[in-house]
Formats: C-alpha cells, sequence, structure tokens
C-alpha cells in the first residue's frame, strides 16, 4: 500500500515537473517575441509669402517659383499662400523575435498619410494626398558584429544620425538627400569605433526624371544595374563622422527612334558627414556633390543627346550642396537654427533635351539657399515648434551648358510655420 502511494506521488511528481517545465518553455517564447506601437500626431500651419514649387498642398517646399510678369509688369507668383494639414501623421509597429541562424532579428513598418501622388493642376483630382502610405518595412538581423537589413528604409544617403533639426517636413530638402527605397543593405564593425556599410538598392517613390518615351521610374526598372553604396562611419564619445561614395547607372528607355536602345545614365556622387553632440548643444554638417540627384529630391537630372541614328543617349547633370544646422540640447526650450546652400554645375554642351529638377520653360536655377530658425518647446510627448524661413532662388536663361546665363533674377519666399506633435 504504502509503495503504491508512493509510485503515485512520484508521477504526480513527474507531471508537476513536466508542467512546470512547458510553462517556462511558453514564456521563454514570449519572451522572444516583442511588439510596440509608436508614432505621432501632427499638425503644420504654414504661410509663404510667395508661390514656390511644393508637394502635397505646400507642406513640403523645395524653391521660390521665377519671376512671370503679367501685362501690366505685376509679378504673378508674387502672391503668397497658406494651408493647414496633419497628413504628416505617422504610425509604426517595431518588432523583434526568436534569433535566426544566430543573429537577433527585428523588423520596422511604418506609415503616413501623405499619399503617393501629387495634386494634378488641370483637373479636380487632389492626388493621393490624406491617403496611407509606407514609409518603412523592414527586417534586420544582428549578429555581434555584422547585421543585415532586408526591405524598404532610408536611402543610405541620409543618415538618421545626422539630419537637419528643421521644424518643416522639408527636412532640409533640395541640401540634404531624402527617401527611402527597398535595399539590401550590410554594416559590418572593423573596430568598436567604425564601421563599414555597403547597400544596393532600387529606387520607387523617389526616382530621377523621365525622358521622352519613359515612364514613372521606367529608368530604374529597365536598369540590370542597382544603385550600390559604400560608406565608413565613425562613432566615439560625443563625435559622428563619415564619408561615403554611391553609383547609380539607369537606362531611360529600352526604344529609341523605333530601335532598340542601350543609352544609360551613369553617374557617380560622395558626400561627408560630421556631428558634435553634449548636454548644451548638437551641431551638425553635410555636403554632398555629383550627377543626377534627381532621385534624392535635390535639384538635377541628365541631358538627352542626339545621335546620328536618330537616338537620344544621356549625360548626367552636376550638383553640389551643403548644409550646417546649430540646436540647443535642452529637454524643454531647445532653439535651432539652419543654413543650406546648393548650386547647379550644369551638363556637358550640345544637349537637345533637358530632364531636370528646378527648370521652368526656358529658364534654370542657379542656386538655392535656405536660413531658418526655431525654438523646439516641450513638455513630455508634447511640442510646438515656431520656425521662420526664408529661402532664395536665382534663376537665368538657360546657357549651353544647363547653367543659369543672362537675364539673372533673385526671388525670395519667407515662410512662417508652426508645428504641433504629439508623439507616442
Amino acid at each position: 500500500m504504502h509503495a503504491q502511494e508512493k509510485n503515485i506521488s512520484n508521477e504526480e511528481l513527474l507531471k508537476r515537473i513536466e508542467a512546470l517545465e512547458a510553462d517556462k518553455l511558453e514564456a521563454q517564447k514570449k519572451k522572444d517575441w516583442g511588439v510596440s506601437f509608436y508614432g505621432f500626431v501632427r499638425s503644420d500651419y504654414i504661410f509663404d509669402s510667395r508661390q514656390n514649387s511644393y508637394v502635397r498642398e505646400l507642406n513640403l517646399n523645395l524653391y521660390p517659383l521665377d519671376e512671370k510678369l503679367d501685362a501690366n509688369g505685376k509679378d504673378i507668383n508674387g502672391a503668397g499662400a497658406s494651408n493647414f494639414l496633419a497628413v504628416t501623421s505617422r504610425v509604426g509597429t517595431k518588432i523583434s523575435g526568436p534569433k535566426v541562424w544566430g543573429a537577433k532579428v527585428s523588423a520596422q513598418i511604418e506609415a503616413d498619410f501623405f499619399g503617393n501622388t501629387e495634386i494634378n493642376k488641370s483637373s479636380s483630382g487632389s492626388g493621393s494626398i490624406g491617403l496611407l502610405r509606407v514609409r518603412h518595412a523592414f527586417a534586420t538581423l544582428d549578429w555581434e558584429k555584422t547585421s543585415l537589413t532586408l526591405g524598404q528604409t532610408w536611402y543610405p544617403s541620409f543618415i538618421t544620425d545626422v539630419f537637419p533639426g528643421v521644424s518643416g517636413f522639408n527636412t532640409g530638402i533640395l541640401f540634404n538627400p531624402f527617401g527611402w527605397a527597398t535595399q539590401v543593405k550590410i554594416s559590418q564593425k572593423l573596430s568598436p569605433d567604425l564601421t563599414f556599410i555597403a547597400s544596393a538598392y532600387k529606387d520607387r517613390e523617389f526616382a530621377t526624371s523621365n525622358a521622352s518615351g519613359g515612364f514613372s521610374n521606367s529608368a530604374a526598372l529597365n536598369s540590370s544595374v542597382p544603385n550600390l553604396h559604400g560608406q565608413l562611419r565613425y562613432k566615439k564619445g560625443n563625435i559622428t563622422a563619415g564619408i561615403a561614395a554611391e553609383y547609380q547607372s539607369l537606362k531611360p528607355v529600352i526604344e529609341s527612334a523605333g530601335l532598340k536602345s542601350g543609352h544609360k545614365v551613369n553617374s557617380s556622387n560622395y558626400l561627408a558627414y560630421f556631428k558634435f553632440e553634449n548636454k548644451d548643444i548638437i551641431a551638425k554638417a553635410y555636403g554632398v556633390t555629383g550627377e543626377n540627384l534627381h532621385h534624392f529630391v535635390m535639384i538635377g537630372g541628365f541631358a538627352g543627346y542626339l545621335e546620328p541614328n536618330g537616338q537620344e543617349s544621356y549625360k548626367a547633370s552636376k550638383t553640389s550642396a551643403f548644409w550646417v544646422d546649430i540646436a540647443s540640447a535642452n529637454p524643454k526650450v531647445a532653439p535651432g537654427v539652419f543654413f543650406g546652400y546648393t548650386q547647379n554645375n550644369g551638363v556637358d554642351q550640345g544637349y537637345q533635351n533637358l530632364y531636370i529638377r528646378g527648370t521652368s520653360g526656358n529658364r534654370i536655377l542657379d542656386n538655392v539657399w535656405r536660413a531658418s530658425a526655431r525654438v523646439d518647446i516641450k513638455q513630455n510627448k508634447f511640442s510646438i515648434t515656431p520656425e521662420i524661413e526664408y529661402t532664395v532662388a536665382k534663376w537665368g536663361d538657360t546657357n549651353a551648358d544647363a547653367k543659369a546665363g543672362n537675364n539673372l533674377k533673385t526671388v525670395g519666399n519667407f515662410r512662417g510655420m508652426v508645428r504641433v506633435m504629439y508623439s507616442f
């Protein structure tokens, strides 16, 4: 009798141990998985003194439009504008899971309501503004010294540690590369402070101009070679710095003059960046120079040249830009200033067509500069950031080098805006 009771007790004890182990295993599985949500609700209140080249109903301003005189000699584009928008509100999800091949795994999906297409000014349509669009959708495998990112995220030339802290949604656009693309990115730590980054990506939402006979993003789709980017990044203590180079090969069309076309737009660009940060100040600087920077939402693109067989060949235009941003690191009231400059360096002579951002009829941009000042007022997750911004564009008649030649005219736009944002 005692032996039987002892056997039953052992069986019960074994079951209890097995149940405990199962509970621990289930708890570990739950611990391996993690999901968090983030985002912000944002409203922008915008007032301009002049008409601008812009995206999404004034939300993202590029440069002031050239002077346009009516029969009375008055500048039609010298008219103000304003808008209130909340389409840059954002929501995202971060996910982590069990290790894969010894690597920590994470993923991120993020979207806003900015849309993907602009208003069609020739009709009553409003494009896709206000509709959800994908910003980020990628997964990362992270080993001790190596990480692999697959999916859509920031261009490798957009440095997440070093970008302008301006209030406006332009994020320093025209002077700092902007955009995201689906890519394969490998980061390799060469030392605790030095990292090498290699990336191959394809443009999608942010693409080069369309050549005659091309269509949206056809230049990237027709190319069998992705954009190739290499970068060295140094980060230690208060300092972040880096240099990078990129190569791009595009094929705008596959047919020209009724013949199969193999003409490409080959280009390269180079950049450098620097950041110093302590408890009192955040100072950043960035410079880029290169060809066909259109996909970075910068001025430039490429030109078309007539070949003897009637086909069109292409050469990239040259652009350079730099910016500096200095701000207080105060967690409650943080003033900041920004200055950016970009220069159109033209193309080779002999072109027939220009596929370039920054042209209007026979007029072209020579340079654009912008200065702004802001104050970021923060309380917990809520912030109000007023900003004043002055952008100046120099226009001129397009010459043989696709630069601004005669009849130079400088125009400026004063923008006053307030950003109101609650983050979660």
